[in-house]
């Protein structure tokens, strides 16, 4: 990740509202999260939370899938491991006995399960 994108990810997370938004949507990864049910829990207008989400796709942090009439949103969970790597990446001075866990658990994501299945 470039340090471009690194400030805009971390730009659109320095917000509550979004950082709420972003961490629900994380929560729901596997089936999404309908834009209108996402203003429900968070208790924001719809209009609101839009700007939100759009703020959020721009940094790459979330996807919108049209679905008949609604926007199902998911995380994009590579962008976000990414901005984490790219924060960890100098981690202890490149000292591995420190950092090499949680560097190569960034690498190196498991495999998320299927939508489908």
């Amino acid at each position: 990740m470039e340090q471009k994108s690194a400030i805009l990810a971390l730009g659109a997370l320095a917000q509550e509202t979004r950082l709420d938004t972003f961490r629900l949507v994380v929560k729901s990864e596997l089936e999404g999260v309908p834009a209108g049910e996402l203003a429900r829990a968070l208790g924001v207008p719809q209009n609101t939370l839009s700007a939100h989400l759009a703020i959020l796709a721009r940094a790459g942090l979330v996807v919108g899938e049209r679905q008949s009439r609604s926007i199902i949103y998911r995380a994009n969970l590579e962008t976000f491991r990414a901005l984490a790597l790219f924060m960890v990446q100098d981690c202890c001075g490149g000292s591995d006995q420190l950092c090499a866990p949680l560097l190569d658990g960034l690498r190196s994501p498991t495999k998320r399960k299927s939508r489908a299945g």
